[in-house]
């Protein structure tokens, strides 16, 4: 795609976002349906098109740890040097989740968030200029799809756009990394 044509798809998914609407995105992992993260009712038909249990957090992925910040109120130092130091995509679960949806906040109050380094993704995520959920491309309990030809027929007809990037890329993407930091700055691998 050229970088008009990468430009356009961005703003046609920003759009849909912004009136509510679900899109399917490349990531810096794998593939991803995405929504406004502050947007309860887009969350609930994140829940219901993947027939997940809502009691199970989503990710959300931002363009900067300073846009971070803003869905926090309690971001140990630490998280800062993990973020400065991981050499692949790393999502922290941090306590005091504020500025989301009440549906996309763990039970404990945690969220868990990932700071995107890659382009489309990044770029997405700093033109919406606020979280993006990001949650495997599937139904709950399949596998997750490593690419774009492995998204079931269901999950692409659920979204309310397909996101044109990448789709013929047939690398295989694997899941981030999940740490959680305690108030107190201890961290536990949630998988590695």
């Amino acid at each position: 795609m050229t970088q008009k044509e990468i430009a356009e798809d961005i703003q046609q998914a920003v759009q849909t976002m912004r009136s509510g609407g679900l899109i399917l995105y490349p990531t810096d992992t794998i593939w991803g349906i995405g929504c406004d993260a502050t947007n309860a009712d887009a969350v609930r038909r994140i829940y219901e098109l993947k027939q997940r249990d809502d009691s199970k957090a989503l990710i959300c992925l931002v363009d900067s740890p300073n846009r971070m910040q803003q869905y926090s109120r309690s971001i140990p130092d630490v998280a800062w040097d993990l973020i400065d130091y991981a050499q692949n995509p790393l999502t922290l679960i941090v306590d005091g989740a504020l500025n989301l949806a009440p549906n996309l906040v763990a039970q404990d109050g945690s969220i868990a968030i990932r700071v995107t380094r890659e382009r489309i993704s990044h770029d997405l995520c700093y033109r919406f200029q606020r979280a993006v959920v990001s949650t495997s491309a599937n139904l709950s309990g399949q596998p997750a799809p490593r690419n774009f030809m492995e998204i079931s027929p269901e999950i692409i007809q659920g979204v309310d756009y397909v996101m044109k990037a990448r789709q013929n890329d047939v690398t295989k993407g694997k899941p981030s990394q999940i740490v959680k930091i305690s108030k107190d700055g201890q961290i536990t691998f949630i998988r590695k």
